[in-house]
């Protein structure tokens, strides 16, 4: 089993829009959070399916750090 981080973000016109940093291209949405979540799992299994076919290796993640920000606007 792999585990990807996922960014679910809402859009202009109200719709989740789901990313995977690690997988670029690798996009989905749905009309609530729940929907794009189980869109998104699917998206990422077509698209380790599509990298697999054309013998394109999965490379692990980078190291990535989070953090905030503070700015006075």
């Amino acid at each position: 089993m792999m585990k990807f981080k996922v960014l679910i973000e809402r859009d202009e016109d109200g719709w989740y829009v789901a990313t995977v940093p690690s997988l670029p291209g690798c996009i989905s949405q749905g009309k609530t959070e729940v929907e794009a979540k189980k869109n998104i799992k699917e998206a990422i299994k077509l698209h380790l399916s599509a990298l697999a076919e054309e013998g394109i290796p999965i490379k692990p993640s980078k190291e990535v750090k989070e953090t905030t920000v503070a700015v006075m606007i």
